[in-house]
């Protein structure tokens, strides 16, 4: 596998997951790890991609302008660890107004394998919850789950059929371990 693309789910993997959502910028707060384990993907040659279900901008709970500043954060503090996030990709639409692009749909994986050239059986998503499972699977991306944010009650709860085959990790950073280590 030549190295390319690996998509992150964002919530969950590089930053808590709120029960009520990430609503504020004071409430953004990154994984221990995620940071360096990210920009370790970078620095090892691999293109890295954020993709994000955002309901509570749809809901009306977080302002686009919020967001974007969370980002921007998020890019800065990956950028001082010497790596870079080469795109991030959100979907705003509440689950009421579904779309493809909001996960378990694919949309936002396959923009991302458009965007990059990449071929979705060489690319790693890496996410917590099992819709990032079933929007791996659905398009073909090699699907990671971590156990931080929802991850470790998805696998107490018993992973279902259709994504009992995924790879598991405690963490991003160890998730990391694995790849740069090929």
């Amino acid at each position: 596998m030549s190295r390319s693309l690996v998509i992150l789910d964002r919530d969950g993997v590089l930053n808590a997951d709120l029960p009520a959502s990430v609503t504020r910028f004071a409430d953004f707060e990154l994984l221990p790890g995620a940071v360096r384990a990210t920009a370790r993907l970078s620095i090892a040659g691999y293109k890295v991609a954020i993709a994000t279900n955002q309901a509570c901008v749809g809901r009306g709970d977080l302002a686009t302008g919020v967001l974007r500043q969370i980002h921007d954060y998020l890019r800065g503090e990956v950028s001082r660890e010497g790596g870079r996030i080469d795109a991030i990709y959100f979907c705003p639409e509440a689950a009421a107004d579904a779309n493809d692009r909001r996960k378990p749909g694919p949309g936002m994986l396959r923009e991302a394998l458009e965007d990059f050239g990449a071929v979705a059986e060489d690319v790693w998503f890496v996410g917590d919850s099992l819709g990032d499972l079933r929007a791996a699977k659905v398009i073909g991306c090699r699907p990671a789950l971590v156990r931080t944010g929802k991850g470790a009650s998805i696998l107490a709860a018993g992973l279902p059929d259709d994504v009992s085959d995924v790879a598991v990790f405690d963490d991003l950073t160890s998730f990391v371990d694995m790849v740069v280590s090929r």
